[in-house]
């Protein structure tokens, strides 16, 4: 995370643009105090494959939830 002065970030907004593209986050500071953050664009970021198509990939479990685990606290393991 960078971190600039208000005329830094006007004297460099390009450049501070183009490291907010490459995905790293600037925050501009005045007197001090942290006043704003600049971030990608939601649209931007890279999406993460969705979590209800990865459950659907899994195989059903064929017994229920508590005959598994005894199944398990029956065997040698414990």
């Amino acid at each position: 995370m960078k971190t600039v002065t208000i005329a830094e970030a006007q004297e460099q907004l390009d450049r501070l643009i183009a490291l907010v593209e490459a995905g790293e986050e600037v925050t501009i500071i005045k007197d001090g105090v942290a006043v704003a953050c600049v971030v990608a664009s939601a649209s931007r970021l890279q999406r993460l494959p969705s979590l209800a198509e990865f459950r659907a990939q899994q195989p059903w479990q064929s017994e229920s939830a508590g005959d598994f685990i005894r199944k398990l606290r029956d065997t040698d393991r414990y």
